[in-house]
Order: C-alpha cells, then sequence, then structure tokens
C-alpha cells in the first residue's frame, strides 16, 4: 500500500551514470578496505595456522559483502558512495529497507556485477521500468534519488475530472485529514507507472478507505481511480495553505 510516507515515490529513479559513480566510490573504499587487511594479514599471520586464515577469510568476507549489507540496512539505504550522489535504497513501496533486502541485493551482485564487468546489471536497468538491477528485483527494491538538478518540486495540483466538476464542488472533505490526502495523492502520482491490474486494485483500497470521510458518495458509475482525484481536488481547494508536492 501507497502510504503517505512513503516521499521517495515523489523522487526520481537513479540513473546508471549516478549508480556506477556511486559504485565506483564504494569499489574504492572497499578496496582500500581490502588492502589494509591482506596487509596487516601478512605481516602478523606467518606461521599462525588455520585460526588467522579463518579470520581472514572472515574479514574478506565482511568488506564484500558486509560493507554494503551494514550500511544499506544501518543508514537508511544509503552506502558511502550512494550518499555521495545523493542515492538511496527503498522498497518498492516506498519504505525503509531491511537486512533481508541489504542481503537479497549483495548476494545478487555476485551476477550483476561478476559476469561481463557489469553488463547483466546494465542490461537489467536498461530493460526495466524502475531502472532496477537483478538484486533489487529480487530484494524488490528501487534505488532513487534524493538530489537533482533540477528545480524545486511546486505542490501537486489534482483538476477535477471531466465531467465530475460539479461533484467536486459539493464535496464535503472537511473530515478527511492529511494522512488520509496524503494516501490518495500518493497514490494518484504513482498510478501512470503501475501495471493496470495493481492500478485498478489499489484505486479500490484507497477510495474504501477514504470513502467514509467524504460527503456526499459518488455516484455509481464513477470510478474509484476518478473518485479519488476528485477528492483530491476538492481537498486542495479547501486547504488553507500549500502542501509540499
Amino acid at each position: 500500500m501507497v502510504t503517505p510516507e512513503a516521499v521517495p515515490l515523489d523522487l526520481e529513479t537513479a540513473s546508471i551514470g549516478s549508480r556506477f559513480l556511486a559504485l565506483l566510490i564504494d569499489i574504492a573504499i572497499q578496496g582500500t578496505l581490502l588492502f589494509t587487511v591482506l596487509f596487516a594479514f601478512s605481516r602478523l599471520a606467518q606461521g599462525g595456522g588455520w585460526p588467522f586464515a579463518v579470520a581472514l577469510y572472515f574479514l574478506l568476507f565482511a568488506v564484500i559483502w558486509g560493507y554494503p549489507i551494514a550500511f544499506e540496512s544501518l543508514w537508511r539505504g544509503r552506502t558511502i558512495g550512494k550518499a555521495a550522489l545523493g542515492l538511496r535504497v527503498v522498497t518498492k513501496e516506498g519504505g525503509q529497507i531491511g537486512f533481508r533486502h541489504a542481503a537479497i541485493r549483495a548476494a545478487l551482485g555476485l551476477v550483476d556485477f561478476g559476469f561481463g564487468g557489469g553488463a547483466v546489471a546494465v542490461i537489467s536497468v536498461l530493460l526495466t521500468a524502475d531502472n532496477q538491477r537483478l538484486g533489487d528485483l529480487a530484494a524488490g527494491t528501487l534505488v532513487l534519488r534524493e538530489r537533482t538538478g533540477a528545480r524545486r518540486p511546486v505542490p501537486a495540483g489534482f483538476d477535477p475530472p471531466p465531467g465530475l466538476e460539479s461533484y467536486v464542488d459539493s464535496l464535503d472533505v472537511a473530515a478527511l485529514g492529511e494522512a488520509d490526502y496524503g494516501v490518495a495523492r500518493a497514490f494518484l502520482l504513482r498510478a501512470p507507472s503501475l501495471r493496470p491490474e495493481v492500478r485498478a486494485t489499489l484505486a479500490a483500497q484507497v477510495a474504501e478507505a477514504v470513502m467514509g470521510r467524504v460527503q456526499p458518495p459518488p455516484p455509481a458509475d464513477v470510478a474509484a481511480e476518478a473518485f479519488l482525484a476528485c477528492v483530491a481536488a476538492a481537498y486542495r481547494r479547501r486547504s488553507a495553505g500549500p502542501l509540499v508536492g
């Protein structure tokens, strides 16, 4: 379900270029850590036997796989490279990712970046609507831009659907809270990118949640998404101040 807290849903997905630069930064950091670990063990582990070998393999694993998993799990979907480029990993619903999502992304990184020098990841990003590599598809995640060079976003406006202007004029949305409006708004902004069956199902769910808070109910022949557009238009008219869009 799209929620009003899912602010990243309103942001653009990261491009191949920005993701590649972020990856280079992370690889540089991981390479430095690997060199430090190998150098330290070359000095300390001579004649150390299997305990040193186990410790070495553990540290190598921690640097290669633990680095992205730990950072993305604990730093709200960011690694150092992603933070430097203004990127963040979120779930498809716009929520914060957890250990499971980060672990799946890291594990599939072997396929994404281990074959063809990253060609698998590039092809996957180019062929998916939301710029997802295989790790994102398996984990149900997106990589979004938190900072862009674009102009500052303006409040989102919603016009009454054609033929329903009089119904919008008659709508009483006084009982509709900002959170309720946020749910409808988030759906309407996201709807064009959804598959038709998912779009219809979500529209019905959101409309059912909102319908009890507005009067009068919509005419029988008005679709759920059109009803939500009417509610959003009426709420925006009633709102005293601009809502961040």
